[in-house]
């Protein structure tokens, strides 16, 4: 089952060569991504069951064995990763076709969305499976490039501004992760993750610590974590909705990913366990009360966004293996939720004309649906039991309460305080914008349909439409689709856990990773 393995990265790119290919002809395109997006669902899925049931899966690409050849490798970590990614990327693309980003009119010009979108999607995937320091470099650059063309579509002002502050900030992490993975060649002689993993600890303690900042310092930039977010919350919100909500699910998870990797298996012992600690504290609550303060729904999203990164690297700070199942869980339920979230956003910007708090008002009387496809994963967000957001809280909370040090217990009062506070700012979002009476500058029921019909939309109506009816249905159905998975999130939260448990003693232990690199041990 090894040819599984490049798959995730392969499709994605064959799909946007075609993709690009058929820039005159919209449906095809829109076929080719689905098709393609889909198919990666699919083998993820599959490459998820064969690493839980047989251990990594390695492929060496183009026959060049390891250490002097690329390695993909597709432990339970990374294959859980991509099942993820790829069915958040594949609801948020239905999401951009019902919205009409395809349609090739000034927004979103149409032979660029679809071939980028899934250059991203390989990006990501690549920087899952990567076996090797350079590689994960590569995959980051991949997504750089595809991130900006989506962060400046339409190229108007405001994103072209924002995009800017996003391409220097992430040439600047690109840059660090450059010098570091130079140190780290000129110190061991290889870039490949299993090898470093023998080769690290002989080198000198403040040899490795430095190393273990520089890469740390990188990753760092790329998800978001403070004092380095700062840009975030001004870049995301500029861009069409689906393109924030992709980026707000992927693009910073990779980044906690880099670290859980890098953390566990080339430097294990804890030596930044308490750096890390006081961030992921500093983090959360600086995160949650800058969202607190916003009065726009895509800039405390983006806020919250920024803290809850928080949470995750609360449990790679603790070193423990509930700490670190706990985390991996949180990472799942976020990809998902935050999606989710960013989607309903653009549905109500949609519906109500602004996402600003002060212009919007009695959505849950226009719009049922929406009310509700944005009440319950704001629930889940802010860890209402029994969602799956409590349940991931819950196992941090847990695994702090075990550690029982000081800053152990700071973390957990850190996030009762963030939880707190994010169920406060999502509160003060459904009292303004669906439960209050509407603005008068509100469209009417029908308008909005009217002034944007899309592909997907419902057929305007002669007169006021029934509340609900002026989403397009493509839109609705996929954000639908994300609160669905979420909700699931809450019923599989056992065997989900379990997965995620596997997948955090196989990084503490190391060995099931090299081994399945170099069977005969590292050379």
């Amino acid at each position: 089952m090894t040819w599984l393995v490049p798959l995730p990265v392969v499709m994605p790119l064959l799909g946007a060569a075609l993709t690009l290919l058929l820039a005159r002809r919209a449906r095809a395109q829109r076929w080719v991504s689905i098709i393609v997006l889909t198919a990666t669902v699919a083998v993820a899925a599959m490459l998820l069951v064969r690493s839980s049931l047989d251990g990594p899966l390695v492929v060496e690409v183009g026959g060049w064995a390891a250490p002097m050849g690329i390695v993909l490798v597709a432990d339970q970590l990374a294959a859980l990763m991509l099942v993820v990614s790829a069915s958040v990327t594949l609801c948020v693309l239905v999401y951009s076709i019902g919205q009409g980003m395809a349609d090739g009119n000034e927004e979103t010009p149409l032979s660029v969305y679809h071939p980028t979108y899934l250059v991203l999607t390989a990006g990501v995937c690549n920087a899952f499976l990567s076996g090797d320091l350079f590689n994960l470099y590569v995959g980051f650059e991949i997504l750089l490039v595809a991130s900006y063309v989506l962060l400046t579509l339409g190229s108007t002002e405001t994103r072209i501004r924002a995009g800017t502050t996003y391409v220097v900030v992430s040439l600047l992490s690109s840059l660090i992760f450059l010098v570091a993975i130079g140190l780290v060649y000129s110190a061991t002689g290889t870039l490949n993750l299993a090898q470093l993993a023998d080769r690290l600890d002989a080198l000198p303690d403040d040899i490795r610590l430095v190393l273990q900042g520089m890469l740390l310092l990188a990753f760092g930039i790329k998800a978001a974590v403070f004092p380095l977010s700062a840009w975030l919350p001004d870049s995301y919100p500029t861009a069409p909705a689906p393109v924030t909500a992709v980026f707000a699910g992927l693009l910073t998870k990779v980044g906690v990913y880099a670290i859980i990797r890098t953390e566990t298996l080339l430097f294990p012992g804890g030596r930044t366990a308490d750096l890390l600690m006081v961030i992921a504290a500093l983090t959360m609550v600086v995160g949650i009360l800058g969202a607190v303060a916003q009065s726009d729904i895509k800039r405390l999203l983006s806020f919250t966004l920024v803290s809850h990164i928080g949470y995750m690297l609360f449990g790679v700070g603790l070193t423990t293996p509930l700490g670190l199942s706990a985390a991996i869980f949180y990472v799942v339920h976020h990809i998902t939720i935050q999606t989710t979230l960013f989607l309903a956003a653009g549905l109500v910007e949609r519906r109500g004309g602004s996402t600003a708090l002060d212009r919007l008002g009695g959505l849950a009387r226009l719009s049922p649906m929406l009310a509700v496809l944005f009440f319950v994963p704001a629930l889940n967000l802010a860890g209402i039991p029994p969602f799956s957001g409590f349940l991931g809280k819950l196992g941090l909370v847990q695994a702090g309460v075990d550690d029982g040090g000081f800053l152990a217990w700071s973390l957990v009062a850190g996030g009762l305080l963030t939880s707190l506070l994010t169920l406060y700012a999502i509160a003060r979002v459904w009292n303004l914008a669906f439960w209050r009476a509407p603005h008068a500058d509100m469209p009417e029921p029908g308008d909005a349909d009217r002034a944007a019909r899309t592909d997907g939309a419902e057929q305007p109506h002669d007169g006021p439409a029934p509340a609900g009816a002026v989403l397009p249905r493509l839109m609705t159905v996929s954000t639908a689709a994300l609160v669905v998975l979420g909700l699931a999130l809450t019923v599989v939260a056992g065997p989900l856990f379990d997965i995620s448990t596997d997948a955090a003693d196989d990084l503490l232990r190391r060995a099931p990773y090299v081994e399945a690199v170099f069977p005969e041990g590292p050379p």
